[in-house]
């Protein structure tokens, strides 16, 4: 496609690619074995695969009943019950809700969730989606001790500021959009507009911007913001476009018809904090909320103890518009050689009910977000505290497990190979087979196969596994296959 020279830029998102294997299980299995040519090595393979499933979720097991006993411990609703019954000391109990961390934050690892960072919050907070009010956290009513001793004692890299106070773990990427008139919005993006130039012509933007230079020394947009003169370049990343009302040139035209917005979405986002404690109740409760499609413009529907939203420029313009409306309305009454006290009074109760009407008008507004904030959490809120974790422990052994099976096919078609060249083939196979794309994580891959025995490396390091009928023998038969032949059997003797 040729590219002219008055291209605009795009309000591009680079985005990493992620190890998330993004093909269902089931489908990843019977394609591969759909692959295999003899129906022999089509059976084995099959079997092999619910052996490989089987054993890694033995292995994860003991872990994960670790990490749900913890959690029992600080389970929001029942959790205080259960450690008074404890008989724990305060001490005791801070070792465990430490020991809880670490475990959930390796299980968040291994599901490839991703601590948000402040340069991805800032991206996400630099537009505006469907949600247009200003939403904050109320930091009164969070915990500031939990996390800050957890990271004092467990440091990590790239780590947000509100960090000691909630930390949110993010996931794939998708994209979202909204055909609608947008009517309000377009009017209050035409106000912004006039009131920033009307800073600019009376040089107070200058003044506005020395106060604000110092939290705002770099814009992280322009770090993502790519012409299409580079589409193609750094095709290891992906790049999401954003269409967002506030680049648009908005006109009559515009301003009565749909308009198509469009924001790249986090596919999962886990939020967890802990509320702060009060002088008649000490909180130990601990909060793992797990959401999904979450626009990044409007990620502040996570947000744990929101404050009440406040007045938008529009609102604002509205209430001055009409003090001034009738501050004249009255000084003009006054002025008139008969003024009569009766209009100054028809005036003064028109002007007040205006206001009136705007006020309720605004408060009207606030019901309606907070409905749509209502509204969004119950649609793309997944589940909590303990439905989160068993989801991820879920989430892990279906990663791990897929990513077993993508390795031992490829060595098993291609022989011998590099880390880096299974590392290769396997992305290439899910591009191929399945057209998605991922970060193949080979080294935790290999790493399952050695410690499964079915494969090894050769003197100069080369991978290479064994035949399809050597790996079941080497696994063996498992306890979740007698348990079905039993069952089995037991079916056919009563029938």
């Amino acid at each position: 496609m040729e590219k002219t020279a008055s291209q605009k830029k795009k309000d591009m998102i680079r985005i990493e690619r992620e190890s998330v294997i993004p093909v269902l299980k089931p489908k990843l299995i019977m394609s591969l074995a759909n692959l295999i040519e003899h129906s022999s090595d089509r059976a084995e393979f099959l079997k092999l695969c619910k052996r490989i499933e089987y054993t890694i979720r033995a292995w994860y097991l003991l872990q994960f009943e670790d990490l749900m006993q913890l959690y029992s411990l600080f389970d929001p609703v029942h959790g205080n019950q259960k450690l008074e019954q404890q008989n724990l000391s305060p001490k005791e109990i801070d070792v465990l809700e430490q020991n809880f961390l670490t475990y959930l934050l390796q299980v968040m690892e291994k599901s490839n969730f991703k601590i948000a960072t402040d340069e991805e919050i800032e991206i996400a907070h630099s537009g505006q989606y469907l949600l247009n009010l200003p939403i904050v956290v109320d930091e009164s009513k969070i915990d500031k001790k939990l996390l800050k001793n957890f990271f004092a004692e467990n440091p990590q890299q790239n780590l947000p500021d509100f960090a000691d106070k909630y930390i949110i773990f993010r996931r794939g990427v998708g994209l979202d959009q909204t055909t609608d008139y947008f009517f309000m919005e377009k009017v209050d993006m035409i106000i912004a507009r006039f009131w920033a130039y009307l800073l600019r012509i009376t040089r107070a933007e200058k003044l506005l911007s020395r106060r604000s230079s110092s939290r705002h020394t770099k814009d992280p947009k322009k770090d993502d913001e790519i012409t299409s003169e580079a589409d193609g370049e750094e095709a290891e990343d992906l790049y999401v476009e954003r269409i967002r009302l506030e680049n648009m040139e908005l006109s009559v035209k515009s301003l009565l018809s749909k308009t198509t917005i469009k924001e790249p979405t986090f596919d999962r986002i886990i939020v967890v904090y802990r509320r702060a404690s009060t002088k008649a109740k000490e909180e130990r409760g601990i909060f793992v909320k797990h959401f999904k499609n979450i626009p990044m413009a409007d990620m502040e529907i996570v947000l744990p103890e929101k404050k009440n939203p406040g007045l938008t420029p529009m609102d604002w313009v509205k209430f001055l518009g009409s003090a001034v409306v009738g501050l004249v309305a009255v000084i003009s009454s006054l002025e008139m050689p008969n003024a009569d006290f009766w209009v100054i009074i028809a005036v003064l109760s028109t002007v007040i009910g205006y206001c009136a009407k705007i006020y309720f008008s605004f408060q009207q507004n606030l019901a309606a977000y907070q409905n749509l904030i209502t509204q969004s959490m119950y649609d793309k809120q997944l589940d909590s505290g303990r439905g989160t974790l068993l989801h991820l422990c879920d989430d892990v052994i279906q990663q791990e497990v897929k990513e077993v099976i993508l390795s031992f096919y490829i060595l098993m078609e291609q022989g011998k190979a590099t880390r880096e060249d299974l590392d290769r083939w396997c992305e290439e196979l899910i591009k191929e087979e399945f057209g998605a794309s991922c970060n193949f994580d080979v080294d935790d891959a290999v790493g399952k196969l050695e410690k499964l025995g079915i494969v090894s490396r050769d003197s100069v390091g080369r991978y290479f596994c064994v035949g399809l009928k050597r790996a079941n023998e080497i696994i063996g038969t498992t306890t979740e296959e007698l348990v079905m032949r039993a069952k089995q059997g037991k079916q056919g003797n009563s029938s």
